[in-house]
């Protein structure tokens, strides 16, 4: 990777140029790209702070404000004494990122997942433009439920851009015995780093009273999420149908 040009480094603080980024953010997009290239690899230790500012010619607290932000973004992991680590979802602390439903006692337990359906189809028109693909392009679609303590809570509907998971299957699924963005991250390349979500309040149909076992009209919580890779390109539609008899939604704000 190139130094940070001489000129853009050099720009002062009160330029009035609509290009203009303040130099760590400037450091921050390197290591971005680098992280997105796949130089360094999720769950890999990162060169140091001194090592990239030699790398590109910057001082040591620009290089240590851009991890902060890249900290803060969940992409990197710092752990004391140790250095910076490329986050990956293969981790523990990761699992429960994205999955907010929180148990109403006790810790967040990790769930049993049941695969009903893992099939490539054309996309919907709506799957397409939240996915920003074409509409027809190949999706794979995958339907499951998750269920804790035996207890079937969350019924999920997946749509994946089939071009970028190429060869993922029900069994594939089923023999991997970690959380779903671990598979995604390591034998598809592709990680989740952000997502937006919609929540909504409905009443289960016949379809969510059954794999839920549920009664048909009970209030249930709808999530639909979109899920982000790097460069804010969609790569998975979420939908989940969740079950509130024994949890709750956890929402952190700040």
């Amino acid at each position: 990777m190139n130094p940070v040009p001489s000129n853009q480094a050099s720009e002062p603080a009160g330029s009035a140029s609509p290009s203009f980024r303040p130099l760590y953010q400037q450091i921050k997009a390197l290591i971005t790209q680098s992280l997105q290239s796949g130089e360094w690899k999720p769950g890999e230790l990162m060169p140091s702070e001194v090592e990239l500012a030699g790398r590109f010619k910057v001082s040591q607290g620009t290089v240590r404000k851009a991890i902060d932000e890249l900290a803060a973004e969940n992409l990197v992991v710092r752990r004391q004494g140790k250095g910076t680590f490329v986050a990956t979802h293969a981790e523990e602390r990761a699992h429960f990122r994205f999955l907010r439903l929180m148990p109403d006692e006790g810790l967040p337990q990790h769930s049993d997942s049941r695969f009903v359906e893992v099939k490539r189809i054309r996309a919907p028109a709506e799957v397409a433009r939240l996915l920003e693909l074409k509409s027809g392009d190949a999706v794979v679609y995958i339907k499951r439920v998750l269920s804790f303590e035996g207890q079937p809570t969350i019924l999920e509907e997946l749509w994946l851009p089939g071009q970028l998971f190429k060869g993922l299957s029900a069994e594939r699924l089923v023999e991997y015995k970690g959380p779903m963005y671990g598979l995604f991250e390591s034998e598809f390349g592709t990680r989740m780093i952000r997502a937006t979500e919609k929540i909504r309040a409905v009443t289960a149909d016949a379809s969510a009273s059954e794999f839920l076992k549920v009664a048909e009209g009970t209030p249930l919580l709808c999530a639909e999420r979109v899920s982000f890779t790097y460069g804010d390109k969609a790569v998975e539609l979420r939908r989940g149908l969740y079950s509130t008899a024994n949890h709750h939604y956890l929402s952190e704000l700040s």
